[in-house]
């Protein structure tokens, strides 16, 4: 079963909860972290119409991606019924995604975003407000202990919680490896998965990790079906 079969059946699952400097969070399967004193649910990387920014750019692919990504994101928000989603940067491929997506997705995120506070915070591909979506708008945010921007800082930063590097892990198993999508945290900081259906990951083990993590209490929260599976540096490859 490949990775978006997995995740248009994750309708019932088995969060881990997990501290962020002192903060409780659970990790959810789809990729979405909750903090349940703020009624909050966190995701990151939308990239909301890549398929038409690389279009734009004469290069294509299936144009699927828009419509998939909503409906799992509206799963989510319906299996877990947050009263505030803040979006954790590049929720738009780019700046134009906002303004030219088609009505009928345009309608869908709407819909979804109804009832509940809904927060943008501004990504590198999408550093200005979706026009015409309403919402909050903010480059950084403080929810109890955590401050939630889009880029992780390099240097030490407690309660961080950020996204943009789309974390992936892999670990090998008896006869082969198995790679998937993941958090990665030391109770001090976390960086989410990229929930988009088209964004790629990169693997935590990447130069680009380097520095961010004690590697003594780091883990890998790789993403299965219905649970989250924690796998500390040392298993991974």
């Amino acid at each position: 079963m490949n990775a978006l079969a997995r995740r248009m059946r994750q309708d019932e699952c088995e969060r881990l909860e997990t501290e962020i400097v002192g903060e409780r969070v659970q990790l959810d399967p789809a990729g979405v972290l909750i903090v349940p004193n703020e009624h909050t649910l966190i995701v990151s990387d939308l990239h909301i119409e890549k398929g038409a920014a690389f279009a734009r750019r004469g290069m294509m692919l299936p144009p699927y991606d828009t419509g998939l990504t909503l409906l799992l994101l509206e799963r989510v928000l319906k299996r877990l019924e947050p009263r505030r989603v803040i979006c954790l940067g590049d929720s738009f491929h780019d700046r134009k995604g906002a303004e030219q997506m088609p009505d009928i997705y345009r309608d869908a995120l709407v819909k979804l975003m109804a009832g509940r506070d809904w927060v943008w915070i501004s990504g590198n591909h999408d550093p200005e407000p979706p026009g015409g979506l309403g919402g909050e708008t903010a480059n950084e945010l403080c929810v109890g202990a955590l401050v939630l921007r889009h880029e992780p800082l390099k240097q030490p930063a407690e309660g961080e919680i950020a996204g943009h590097l789309h974390p992936v892990a892999k670990v090998k198993g008896p006869g082969r490896a198995v790679r998937g999508t993941c958090f990665v945290g030391d109770g001090s900081r976390m960086i989410l998965p990229s929930f988009g259906v088209t964004t790629g990951g990169l693997n935590v083990l990447d130069r680009a990790f380097a520095g961010m993590f004690d590697l003594s209490r780091a883990k890998a929260f790789m993403t299965g079906m219905r649970k989250i599976y924690p796998v500390g540096f040392g298993a991974l490859c």
